[in-house]
């Protein structure tokens, strides 16, 4: 089985442009409830995933305030942990190892270009409705 019976296409999920600011991000993130969220170039291609933590711990080591984070960009801040991308080309095997350390798991095209995520709970879903066959 192909790792795109699980996609949530990229028009379904919401992510971050790396131009956005950090106030942009927060905002996004807030209004969303996310506690993790893809970051994606202009030409669309899957940067990393950052985490409220990782917005969290930027600014309290700077102590800046919210006026301040419209100043900085999303470039600047280090995700603590690195999202692994798949490519569509992938069976489910391959999609299990990532999936139970990640959240979700971003999906590229065979150009390198977002296509999407697999969430964790779509694979859940998945095995325990299919766990008798």
């Amino acid at each position: 089985m192909n790792v795109l019976f699980f996609l949530t296409p990229k028009n379904n999920v919401e992510y971050l442009q790396d131009t956005f600011t950090l106030r942009q991000a927060l905002e996004k993130m807030e209004h969303h409830r996310y506690s993790a969220i893809p970051v994606i170039n202009k030409e669309g291609r899957y940067i990393e995933t950052l985490s409220a933590s990782d917005f969290l711990w930027y600014i309290t080591a700077r102590n800046l305030t919210l006026e301040q984070c419209e100043k900085i960009s999303v470039k600047e801040i280090e995700p603590h942990w690195k999202y692994t991308p798949i490519r569509i080309d992938k069976e489910v095997s391959d999609l299990i190892n990532l999936i139970t350390n990640q959240n979700f798991v971003p999906v590229e095209d065979d150009k390198g270009v977002f296509i999407g995520i697999i969430t964790r709970k779509s694979v859940m879903d998945y095995l325990v409705k299919n766990r008798k066959k």
